[in-house]
Parts: C-alpha cells; sequence; structure tokens
C-alpha cells in the first residue's frame, strides 16, 4: 500500500480533471472505461480472417476487427500486437486508410491506445499523417480526442498539435470551459506554447476563473508550467487569490500544481504562502516523494521559511527516502540549506539523505547538476560529505559537467572553494588551478558590470572614501570570489585609524560617479519593497521548461527583471566515473580563527545587503550568505554588515546622517 501510494502516475495523475465533468468523455480517452473482455479464440479467428483475405475487407470491417481486438484480454495484448496477422490488418490500413471516415478513424486509434500498439509502429505514422491531412474538416471535441490518443500513447506529435493550435486559434469563441482546460491540457503535455494563445488563454482563464474546478485550476496551471507559457503576474495574483480561499478543499496534487507555477513567475503571494503553512504540515504524511518536494522547492525558491512545513517534511522524509530519486534528495538538500534550517531530527534526517545520494550515484552520471545541487544544500549548513565531495571534484565528473545544459563550473567552483577554506584536512580531488582562473574571471567580469555599480553599493563606497581619507583606505570587491557578492573592505590599526592599503582601485578608475544613477522615488521603492525575491534551478526541475528557467527556480538566481534591485542572489545550484564512492565520513571544519587583532590591525569585510540575501520578509540571512559571513570570519575579517533595513532608507536622507550612520557601523567598538 505504502509502494502504491508513493508511484506518482505521470500519464494518469495530470487527466484527474476529467472525472469532474461528463462533457470531458466527448473530447477524451478513458482507460478504466468498463469494456466486455472477448474470448482469446475471437482474436485468433479475426487474424485468420485477415489472413486469407488478404487485406480485402471494408473499412467498416477493419474497424471491428480493431475493437474486438482492442477487448481481449489485457495480458495478451503485446503478443498480439507482434503477431504477423497484427501487421497484415496494420498494412491494410495504411493502404486504404484515405477510405475510412474520420470517426472509423478515431474508433482505430482508440483501440490502437487499449493494445498499448508501440508509439513509433507504421500505423500510427499513416494515422497521424492522415488526421494532419483532415483537421480541418473535423470538429474540435474530435480534434481534442484525436490529441489525448496521442497522449496516451506516449507519441510526440508536434505537426499535428501545430495546426490544432492553429484550429483552435481560428475557433476561439466557441470553446466551451471543459473543452479550454481540455485544450490547455494537451498543450502542458505537448511541452510548447503556441505564443498566439498567450493572451487568449489569459482571458479565458479570468472569464471563467470562478467556475473551475479545483481541479480544473490545478490542471491549468500545470499546463502553463510544462510548456513554459508565460503568465501575467495580474493572471497569476486571481489564480493564487481563489486558491488562498480554498486550499483546504483542494486535493494535494491540484495544489502541488499551483505551487508549480507560483514559483515559475516568481510570485510572492504572501496569503497562499501563510495558507499553505496552516493546511500542508497536517498533510505531509499522506503525500508522496514529488510532491513533498515540490512543496519544500515552492518554499526554498520563493526563499519563504515557514518552519512548521520544513520540520514536517523534516520529520516525514527519513522513512520515504528511498523512494528519492536523486534529483528529489538534491532538492530537499538544497532546500533546507538555502533557508538555513536544520530540524530537529537533523542528524536522522541529513544521514537518510546523504546515504540515498551514494545509493543513486548511478544516477548523478547522466544529471551531474543534482549532485552539485544536493552538495552546494549541504555546504550552507556547513556539512561535508568526503567521498561524495572527491567524486564530484574529480576529473572525469567535471568533464561530465561540461556536457550539461546547465552552467555548472560556478557551483564546481563554489563547492571547492568552500572545502579548501573550511577543510583544510580535505586530501582529495581538486579542481586544476586553469579551472579557478576561468571561473574567478568569469564571475570577477560579471560583478564589474552588474554588482559593483548598484546604487547602495556606489553610495556606500563614496562616502566610505571621504569618511576614511580617500579611495586607498575602502576596496570594492569581491574577497570570496566563489560566494558572488561584494564586499567593501576596510582595515584598521589597533587604535581604530583606518590603514590604508587600497594602492590600485580598479573600480575607481571606472568613475563609478559617472555612471549616472538617479535615486528616485520609483527606484527608492524598489529597493526598499521590491518584488519578490526570486524563485527556480536549480530548477528549478526539469520538472518541464526551460533548462536556465528551471536552474534559476531550484537556486534563487534573480529575474533578469529584478538584477538592478537585487544584489548578488542566492547560489546557482531546480559522468561515467569508474570508481565510486563510498558511504561515509564528514569532512570536520575547524574552529574560526582568532580575529585578526595582530599589531596591523583588524580587517572589515562590509556587507551591503538587499532583501534577496534574506527570507521573504524576514531578517532570516539565506544558506549562502551564511556560507559566506562564515567563511569570511574563518579567514580572520570582522563582518560588518549595513542591512538593506537600515541602509536603502538612508540612501534618500542627508549626507551628514548617511556619514554619521557609516561612522557608528566602522568605529563603534561593540560593533
Amino acid at each position: 500500500k505504502k509502494e502504491k501510494s508513493e508511484m506518482h502516475d505521470s500519464k494518469e495523475d495530470p487527466r484527474m480533471f476529467q472525472k469532474g465533468r461528463p462533457e470531458y468523455k466527448s473530447f477524451s480517452y478513458n482507460k478504466f472505461e468498463p469494456v466486455e473482455t472477448l474470448p482469446l479464440e475471437e482474436g485468433d479467428s479475426i487474424l485468420h480472417s485477415v489472413a486469407v483475405c488478404n487485406g480485402s475487407q471494408s473499412p467498416g470491417t477493419i474497424t471491428d476487427y480493431f475493437h474486438k481486438l482492442s477487448r481481449l484480454p489485457v495480458e495478451q495484448h503485446a503478443a498480439l500486437v507482434s503477431k504477423p496477422g497484427f501487421n497484415t490488418l496494420g498494412r491494410c490500413t495504411i493502404k486504404n486508410i484515405r477510405l475510412f471516415s474520420t470517426s472509423d478513424l478515431i474508433d482505430i486509434l482508440k483501440a490502437c491506445v487499449r493494445l498499448v500498439v508501440p508509439p513509433t509502429h507504421p500505423l500510427l505514422n499513416a494515422c497521424e499523417n492522415e488526421f494532419c491531412r483532415r483537421v480541418w474538416d473535423m470538429n474540435l471535441d474530435q480534434l481534442l480526442l484525436v490529441a489525448d490518443c496521442w497522449r496516451c500513447l506516449e507519441r510526440s506529435v508536434p505537426s499535428y498539435l501545430s495546426i490544432l493550435f492553429s484550429y483552435a486559434n481560428m475557433h476561439w469563441k466557441d470553446l466551451t470551459l471543459p473543452q479550454f482546460v481540455q485544450l490547455v491540457y494537451i498543450i502542458g503535455e505537448g511541452r510548447r506554447s503556441p505564443t498566439d494563445l498567450t493572451q487568449k488563454v489569459e482571458s479565458m482563464i479570468l472569464k471563467y476563473l470562478d467556475s473551475f474546478t479545483l481541479e480544473e485550476l490545478g490542471a491549468i496551471c500545470l499546463g502553463l508550467f510544462k510548456s513554459l507559457s508565460g503568465i501575467s503576474d495580474h493572471v497569476m495574483r486571481k489564480i493564487a487569490d481563489r486558491v488562498s480561499l480554498q486550499m483546504e478543499d483542494m486535493s494535494t496534487y491540484a495544489l502541488v500544481n499551483v505551487l508549480k507555477i507560483l514559483r515559475y513567475t516568481r510570485m510572492d503571494h504572501l496569503r497562499i504562502l501563510k495558507e499553505l503553512g496552516k493546511v500542508i504540515p497536517a498533510r505531509i504524511p499522506t503525500i508522496n516523494i514529488q510532491g513533498i518536494m515540490h512543496i519544500t522547492l515552492t518554499c526554498s525558491s520563493l526563499h519563504y521559511f515557514d518552519e512548521g512545513v520544513m520540520a514536517a517534511v523534516a520529520m516525514s522524509l527519513p522513512s520515504k527516502v528511498t523512494y528519492c530519486r536523486s534529483k528529489d534528495a538534491a532538492k530537499f538538500l538544497w532546500s533546507f540549506g538555502c533557508l538555513d534550517y536544520e530540524p530537529p531530527n537533523e542528524e536522522e534526517f541529513y544521514s537518510s539523505l546523504i546515504e540515498q545520494m551514494h545509493r543513486k550515484l548511478h544516477e548523478f552520471r547522466k544529471f551531474p547538476e543534482h549532485l552539485l545541487t544536493g552538495l552546494l544544500g549541504l555546504a550552507f549548513v556547513k556539512r561535508y560529505p568526503e567521498e561524495l565531495i572527491d567524486y564530484a571534484l574529480r576529473d572525469e565528473f567535471v568533464q561530465k559537467t561540461r556536457g550539461s545544459k546547465y552552467e555548472l563550473r560556478k557551483d564546481l567552483f563554489t563547492l571547492s572553494k568552500s572545502v579548501e577554506i573550511e577543510c583544510p584536512s580535505y586530501q582529495g580531488s581538486r579542481l586544476p588551478p586553469q579551472l579557478y582562473q576561468e571561473i574567478t574571471k568569469m564571475v570577477l567580469d560579471f560583478a564589474e558590470q552588474e554588482i559593483y555599480v548598484r546604487p547602495e553599493i556606489v553610495e556606500a563606497v563614496s562616502l566610505l572614501e571621504s569618511m576614511l581619507g580617500g579611495p586607498e583606505y575602502v576596496k570594492n570587491h569581491m574577497i570570496l570570489p566563489h560566494t558572488r557578492s561584494s564586499d567593501l573592505e576596510v582595515h584598521l590599526a589597533m587604535d581604530g585609524h583606518p590603514i590604508p592599503f587600497n594602492s590600485k582601485d580598479p573600480i575607481a578608475d571606472k568613475k563609478l560617479k559617472d555612471i549616472g544613477v538617479s535615486l528616485t522615488d520609483d527606484l527608492m521603492t524598489q529597493l526598499i519593497k521590491g518584488r519578490s525575491t526570486s524563485q527556480s534551478p536549480v530548477e528549478v526541475e526539469n520538472e518541464a521548461r526551460t533548462a536556465n528557467q528551471e536552474r534559476e527556480e531550484e537556486t534563487g538566481t534573480p529575474h533578469a527583471g529584478n538584477r538592478a534591485v537585487f544584489s548578488g542572489g542566492a547560489l546557482i545550484a531546480d559522468a561515467t566515473l569508474q570508481v565510486e564512492p563510498k558511504s561515509g565520513r564528514y569532512l570536520e571544519a575547524p574552529p574560526p580563527l582568532a580575529l585578526n587583532r595582530q599589531p596591523q590591525g583588524v580587517k572589515l569585510a562590509i556587507q551591503v545587503s538587499n532583501r534577496n540575501h534574506y527570507c521573504y520578509s524576514s531578517k532570516r540571512l539565506l544558506g549562502l550568505h551564511c556560507l559566506k559571513r562564515r567563511q569570511l570570519k574563518q579567514l580572520g575579517y570582522v563582518v560588518v554588515e549595513l542591512p538593506f533595513w537600515e541602509w536603502f532608507p538612508l540612501l534618500k536622507r542627508t549626507r551628514l546622517e548617511k556619514l554619521s550612520y557609516l561612522h557608528y557601523k566602522i568605529f563603534d567598538p561593540a560593533l
């Protein structure tokens, strides 16, 4: 029973909405519809007749043969399809295919679904071509039914779908509510979004929003998510409004589909997230592992921390962990690390997931991004499983990452450098120096263009230079490039006086004061209030979507539209190797070094933080930024923060107020 409850049926689960209205029977295939089973002898008789007549039967007779053959005992279907007589029947159908009526041809296709005819069978090739030819002579119910049959047969039919979408576009005003939902389902299963329908789909969602069943609403969200269909904030917010009011009445499967599109659109809908915290924890033990993963990933992608949800997930997971795919295990580790949450059962929780990572090691050869996702999530909470790290940093695995559809070099860089700082006793594989240099240059080039020039950082640098005595006293750079956010470095002598150390300031050379950043009211509103934190990557998933989009979801990389507002963002994290690591020990991280209070003084690492460094609507640091501060301290720096809730409002205040604030932050002994 448990095994069954954990299994996700990717073909049937998305079709549950079809049970909600009788109209769906007209344009969807129901595999559970009861049929009278015929004796096996009937099938032998039919195949014998086909052989004797050598395919000379009428289209009506052939259609009847297919119908009867599909009613033979299910356990005989595989053997039947491979028999010469069935192939003869198929050749006869192909030869005379234009003589069949459309309804007869649809009946043959339905029989093929029941018989589980292989998707590449020649008969299906001929049927697809013929249906493409007849589209404009068919009605919408027939077109949707044929598309549904192709889905049941797991046959990719891009040409047919393209014509179907054109037909639907021309007859849009005639679509009924069930036809519309079925069409969006088909769009999702086809994994492509017809751009000319986007606006019409949104209008139809708004038109029928209060009339959809909750299962239909979930199906629409899944269709949009799978097809990468863009959806406006307005429509997404309307959907979330309704779901937040009726969440208790919604099936978990439908709710998870809403959460998928919510994280895809990076929607910061606080009501739905708060309601999730009330409804979901009690359900967690009954949800299958993939559903739990999507719930957890939604929270981490949106940087939303709800301890009740996360604790319920952590308590339930060890008993379910063997059902985790490599992707699931990695995203659980990422999500908990991203939110910097170590649950009450942390040792059991983490050990069970790390063991599952070892068990699924063979999957990482095909999906190297998942191993890095999991290891980075562990690094955020200062856990370093030695054998898995050694495996991930081997040359063979690094070569595998080059073939991935994701950019994984920065992930390797962050992992390897973190191990170097926090695990000095580590003796395993390391990245080659050339790769270090290559990635460092890539990260620093991006920082110069996108991070160092942000107005809140430029203002802080300018004021610090004035206060301390010039550009030689402040360095705007990345002390730890692998953490991908900037630092303002300041050195103080033991008597508190600033020490000049920045002999060459490449940032000053760029004349930042001439970039023309104006602190307008609109910009200040964005800086202080902003939009939602970014999700997506290590989306994430897969879970069907563009590779980079899914990766962004899983890692919390800022959306392009927010890049001018958010600093750094969260980390991007949603091979055939000859030797596999054994399940094993953690690397021990050394205690932090004593603060650099030698005669040369103190080194300050000033953090100009922003909302994207924190959990949503909170002062809880995300995992990457916890890791960064921890490592800065390990290297002897004193971390001083200019938190966004203090610094951003000051940007519009007087110069004197800003200087007074910075003086307090830099020189107050208590800090």
